[in-house]
């Protein structure tokens, strides 16, 4: 990409500048910032700017003052070099230089069982390949249907840790009153129903990885524990008066902006420091678009068998030209729709049906319903209760079904 800095032009931190050598920097007041301002308007994690192949986009992240572009105020908006960027009292401009960064990409089109040629995903497969043989905390950003389950699991598998145990804890599954024992463990006897002795999800990842999926759902009166865990390398089950320790790599994921949970109070600042010690954005699939065909035909091969051949070329543009909201688990659901409906060839052998007509139904229902609610949730912005008012649908049921097809809400 063009080289570029970011120059402070008003403000306490005048002629300040920072030599922009990322996909995105964060600006603010905050340590962990790429520039820290001390202009006392500007809130802790302020805005960030992405560059991305459209121009450079800024988002504030919700802060106390505003951010403008051109003196508008704005939630998201692309920007060119030479604008003014107004955050609080400060304004900045991104300024091009002569000559260029060159972001490194991986020479592979997979990482695990991630798959991509484009630019975006080579940039992800060279990101996560550089962090796979340390021992650090990674954060995985995106949207929901990315992949970041799929990344965390290749870090595991790419690992030194790999022969060891990968366990997922869903922060957002486990109800209020047990998440603390179904992380922590707990004795026989700590609460009513503890008839024996559990391990927690930490115990149970001892000398593996454990990956805190959607993180960002973790209620506040846990998150000292975690960071008091991730710190210590040690844990203290519910009902134990003995800490155990641990040997346990940890990598989260999350679909929420935890620079603006920070800054509303939602999320300790002090957890969020110690989890984005490597963030890792796993882009969405409109930013990835040259890959769909490539993963539309390895879903079609994974469904059908690579015996029938690759995905038709007359499917692809359906596919293609879609904006794919519910990314590419959305994606894969559709394929797998089309590939469950698709014609019998004419010189298929005429063998007996491979599943009853009640199988076979039911198996093309359900592929409906999870593309269909992976889009309906996309079009919600992850809402369940406006998800139910768009689809017509009492909440309750339309929770059931997400969680049968493993899709979030909130």
């Amino acid at each position: 990409m063009p080289e570029m800095r970011l120059v402070v032009l008003r403000g306490p931190d005048r002629g300040h500048a920072l030599r922009i050598d990322r996909e995105e920097v964060v600006v603010g007041t905050a340590a962990s910032v790429h520039l820290r301002l001390t202009d006392p308007t500007v809130s802790r994690h302020h805005a960030t700017l992405r560059m991305t192949e459209h121009g450079i986009l800024v988002t504030d992240l919700d802060s106390t003052n505003g951010t403008r572009v051109d003196r508008r105020r704005i939630q998201s908006a692309y920007t060119e070099p030479g604008d003014a960027i107004d955050v609080g009292s400060t304004r900045m401009r991104v300024e091009l230089q002569r000559g260029r960064v060159e972001l490194p990409l991986s020479g592979s089109s997979r990482f695990g069982p991630l798959l991509g040629r484009s630019i975006a995903a080579r940039r992800l497969f060279s990101l996560l390949e550089q962090v796979a043989t340390a021992d650090v905390t990674v954060l995985l950003l995106g949207e929901s249907g990315v992949g970041k389950d799929l990344a965390a699991q290749a870090l595991h598998e790419a690992g030194p840790r790999a022969a060891a145990p990968f366990i997922v804890f869903d922060c957002g599954a486990a109800t209020g009153s047990v998440i603390e024992s179904e992380l922590f463990g707990h004795e026989r006897g700590a609460f009513t129903g503890a008839l024996d002795r559990r391990n927690g999800a930490f115990q149970e990842a001892q000398g593996g990885t454990l990956f805190l999926d959607e993180i960002g759902e973790l209620p506040r009166e846990l998150q000292p524990k975690l960071l008091r865990a991730i710190d210590r390398r040690e844990i203290r089950p519910v009902g134990s008066d003995r800490a155990r320790s641990l040997d346990v790599r940890i990598i989260a994921a999350t679909n929420r902006d935890l620079k603006r949970e920070v800054n509303s109070g939602a999320f300790r600042e002090d957890l969020f420091y110690r989890l984005n010690a490597f963030p890792i954005s796993v882009p969405p699939l409109r930013e990835r678009a040259d890959d769909i065909p490539l993963l539309a035909d390895h879903f079609w091969r994974t469904f059908i068998g690579d015996d029938g051949g690759g995905i038709p070329a007359s499917l692809l543009p359906e596919l293609t030209e879609y904006s794919w909201p519910g990314n590419v688990r959305e994606l894969r659901h559709r394929v797998e729709q089309l590939a469950l409906l698709r014609p019998r060839e004419a010189t298929e052998p005429q063998t007996a049906p491979r599943a009853s007509y009640r199988e076979a139904k039911a198996k093309a229902l359900d592929a409906f319903e999870a593309g269909f609610l992976a889009e309906l949730m996309a079009r919600a912005g992850g809402n369940v209760s406006e998800a139910a008012r768009l689809a017509s649908m009492d909440r309750v049921h339309l929770s059931k079904l997400l969680r049968k097809h493993g899709l979030r809400g909130h």
